[in-house]
């Protein structure tokens, strides 16, 4: 019986092995390659191309080099964090798809991993497997649960000659399969095919693209001024404005051509200035550095864009079961025929007699077992209602058994005492019912089954899942024992979740195959509705057109008896209305949607297909842990903001200077090994300590981001020009205030005033990087949960202290005395009560404070 060695040669040779189609896109060179189309990196390559190509009279290898190093260590980190995020992934895929199961082969039924299964192969199925590929029954019965196919979980019954598809988990029976197809010609394969797809471009990736482009206008301004500026010196107010001597030079072709030059020069250097050369290495720090933290918290981040876009999201579609709920079904109780409610074991010995029948009813008409002290086969519910019951034992044998099938509705047992023991659908259980039997173990009339049913009816529509249990020695003549209430219990964080998310500003929009009434049920216990609330099911959506849905879209809130093309429907509804959306899912057909949403999160318990297709996978299913992922990205946005702040800050300090000084006669006093230590400054170790900025609850409390909301906020210009000025100002009275500089000691060659100097210049920039980690008016607010931050400045400060007094002339510092590094001190200091200023006048002015 089954397929000899040679047969499956030849069958995996015509038809292919057993695997899934990959992504494609996770090689490391493409990963890289990818990389460098980062905006960033781009102008970066553009101004080492200029300084290569046009300025090789006057190489300037330390600025060179500096670029370069930024290029290699942005692209570099990046790719090795993304490349090792795929790497675990894919690991953690590979366990999970290398499954065994139980073939014939040669004859003989043997354990091989479900990767070797070939077109052909008999698979014997039992409950609690996994079905390895698609393929058609041949011999026996089984119950399976497709909800990784259509996301209703729900029990299908399958005879001889019934298609089956491998993901499907058998609840109950046994039977033998032939494979028919495997790997990507299965359904599932054929799903994973389709997502081998170009993704549109990331909310943070098109910000940096207008960063870029505005960070380039920039430069191209100052660089134009810069030129100008000098040009008008040497040629007007050199010569006194004389238009004869104006004339002379310009026509001196010589000369005017040293002068353009050095324009370019000067161009060009004030262009690569303007660039943040850290943004791309802080981005690819924050993202890396915050994935690792998140993993703590049951995220794992498989994109690192995927957690910066979870924190911009203005809309969550979000499955209800696992991730609303615990995603195991309980028994919340038994109601008999009186209305006695039955809460647990203990209750049901109050009822001798009863417990008997009760407890017979759910051991031998259960298709679970108890091994090792743990439930395993049957479905959720068989085990839900086996542990209800504990280790009741009985000496009564099961004879005879009918699984549970959608067409009747009902599984039934016949036993060695010669009772049937049935239970099912109510309306199909009450029916052959006329008696039943009351808890001291009489037997009663069922006057109205009406009754019974509207009493069964007020549970469901509380989100209760009903089954009915009845025996009797006649199938059509059966005694009512009563109904068992099931529930999957909402997890108690979720309505906390779901009002963080609230007040987040996302809109929550719950997805569930359950019913209407179920689905109102359970959005109401956690504060899901409200007055404006629309609820519809699949019907509804299919009688809507697009133009409906998006007219009242601002008002759905629950999706019931949901299909997986309903997601990929709403995700491009409310894409096109402009919105980011986030989407959670776990089923085959939901890996569509997930790629097509702005940020995707698939279910840990979900299927590989989902997985792969997603950003983010969730590991507990828990809602609670997307509210992390949210947060975290809303903290990671706010850390590149808070970066960009502090380098544009020091950027327009420096650019100014460049501009400025050409006018007043002074070439910018700093050497380029002391801009070469100013670089590792604000790009290496800047990047370091905004990356570790703390999650904040209060950023839960804000609006998200627009879908086109550029990085560079009112607020953040405002600080940027103001405290850029304010720092240029006391850089150039710095340098000409004869009262400064005779509080400095004379030199010819003004050692001193220059050590000072690049002793202000840094000194400003680490006292800038505290204020652009806060709005807040207390720049050390929430300052002892970024340890980081704390301890690379106190490095900073103690090496430049140290290269003040040693630096000797490579760094051109010849240390200061006790007044002279006061004074330093004190005007570095200088720009904490300007701040102040700043922030209280925006307050005044009702302008919104913070990033």
């Amino acid at each position: 019986m089954g397929l000899n060695d040679e047969e499956v040669k030849v069958s995996r040779s015509k038809n292919g092995s057993n695997t899934l189609e990959k992504s494609k896109s996770n090689s490391f060179l493409k990963l890289l390659i990818e990389s460098l189309g980062d905006p960033i990196i781009k102008i970066l390559l553009i101004a080492l191309a200029i300084k290569v190509v046009f300025l090789f009279k006057n190489f300037d290898w330390f600025e060179t080099l500096g670029i370069m190093i930024a290029i290699f260590l942005a692209s570099f980190i990046s790719t090795i964090s993304e490349y090792g995020s795929n790497k675990a992934f894919e690991r953690l895929q590979k366990e999970s798809e290398e499954i065994s199961v139980k073939v014939y082969r040669n004859n003989h039924l043997c354990k091989i991993p479900s990767s070797q299964i070939v077109v052909g192969d008999i698979v014997k199925i039992t409950s609690g497997d996994k079905i390895p590929a698609d393929g058609h029954i041949i011999k026996g019965s089984i119950s399976v649960n497709e909800a990784f196919l259509t996301g209703e979980a729900k029990e299908i019954y399958k005879k001889e000659k019934s298609e089956v598809f491998g993901g499907s988990l058998v609840y109950k029976g046994n039977a033998d399969v032939r494979i028919d197809k495997v790997g990507i010609n299965t359904y599932m394969g054929k799903i994973s095919s389709q997502m081998q797809t170009s993704e549109d471009e990331s909310p943070l990736r098109k910000r940096l693209r207008i960063l870029a482009g505005q960070i380039s206008r920039l430069g191209y301004v100052g660089a134009f001024l810069a030129s100008f500026s000098y040009l008008f010196m040497q040629i007007f107010v050199k010569n006194n404005f004389d238009f004869v001597l104006v004339m002379q030079t310009l026509k001196n072709i010589p000369l005017m051509f040293n002068y353009l030059i050095y324009c370019l020069t000067l161009a060009v250097t004030i262009i690569i200035m303007a660039v943040p050369e850290g943004l791309p290495m802080m981005i690819t720090i924050v993202l890396s550095s915050n994935m690792k933290r998140m993993l703590k918290d049951n995220v794992l981040v498989r994109k690192m864009v995927g957690i910066e876009t979870s924190g911009s999201l203005n809309v969550l579609l979000f499955d209800k079961t696992g991730t609303l709920t615990e995603g195991v079904h309980h028994v919340n109780s038994i109601v008999s025929k009186e209305g006695k409610v039955i809460k647990d074991i203990h209750d049901l010995k109050k009822y001798p007699n009863y417990q008997k029948i009760v407890s017979n009813m759910l051991l031998l008409n259960n298709e679970a077992t108890f091994e090792n002290g743990s439930v395993i086969g049957g479905n959720s519910t068989d085990q839900a209602l086996l542990l209800f019951i504990k280790d009741y034992q009985t000496n009564i044998r099961v004879l005879d058994r009918k699984p549970f099938d959608s067409e009747h509705k009902y599984s039934y047992v016949y036993a060695s005492d010669n009772y049937y023991y049935i239970k099912g659908a109510s309306e199909i259980i009450i029916a052959k019912c006329n008696k039943y039997l009351k808890t001291n173990g009489e037997i009663g009339n069922i006057l109205s089954k009406s009754l019974l049913l509207n009493e069964i009816k007020k549970y469901t529509d509380k989100g209760y899942r009903v089954i009915s249990c009845a025996y009797g020695k006649n199938l059509n003549e059966l005694i009512f024992i009563g109904f068992v209430t099931i529930s999957d219990k909402i997890r108690k964080e979720a309505k906390d979740s779901i009002n963080e998310i609230k007040k987040a500003g996302i809109k929550p929009i719950m997805i569930t195959g359950d019913s209407k009434e179920t689905a109102i049920s359970i959005a109401s216990q956690i504060g899901l509705l409200n007055e404006n609330s629309v609820v519809l099911t699949h019907d509804d959506l299919q009688n809507y057109n697009d133009q409906k849905l998006s007219d009242i879209a601002s008002n759905i809130t629950v999706i019931a008896r949901a299909l997986p093309e309903d997601k990929s429907r709403l995700v491009n509804i409310y894409k096109n209305l402009g919105l980011v959306v986030g989407m959670t899912g776990d089923g085959v057909n939901d890996a569509i949607a997930l790629k097509k949403s702005d940020v995707s999160f698939a279910l840990g318990s979900g299927s590989e297909v989902a997985k792969e297709a997603s950003d983010i996978v969730i590991l507990d299913n828990n809602i609670s842990s997307i509210c992390k992922a949210i947060l975290y990205g809303r903290t990671i946005f706010k850390s590149i903001r808070k970066f960009i702040i502090y380098q544009l800050t020091v950027n327009i300090c420096a650019l100014l200077l460049s501009i400025i000084g050409v006018l007043i006669g002074f070439s910018t006093p700093i050497t380029i090994i002391q801009m070469l230590w100013l670089n590792m400054i604000m790009d290496t170790f800047a990047g370091l300590a905004f990356s570790y900025e703390p999650p904040l609850k209060e950023y839960m409390e804000e609006k998200p981001k627009k879908r086109d909301e550029k990085i560079l906020n009112k607020y953040m210009l405002n600080q940027i020009v103001f405290n850029g000025l304010y720092s240029t100002i006391i850089c150039i009275l710095f340098l000409k205030l004869p009262f400064i500089k005779n509080m400095i000691r004379y030199s010819a060659d003004n050692i001193y005033l220059l050590t000072a100097f690049f002793a202000l210049f840094i000194f400003m920039g680490i006292v800038n990087s505290f204020l652009s980690r806060t709005h807040r008016l207390n720049i050390l607010a929430n300052i002892h949960k970024n340890k980081v931050f704390i301890v690379i400045n106190l490095l900073i400060i103690i090496s430049q202290i140290y290269i003040i007094y040693y630096g000797g002339s490579l760094f051109r510092t010849y240390g200061l005395n006790f007044n002279e590094l006061l004074l330093v001190i004190v005007l570095s200091l200088s720009i904490i009560p300007f701040d102040f200023l700043r922030k209280e006048f925006l307050k005044k002015k009702g302008v919104s404070l913070g990033v």
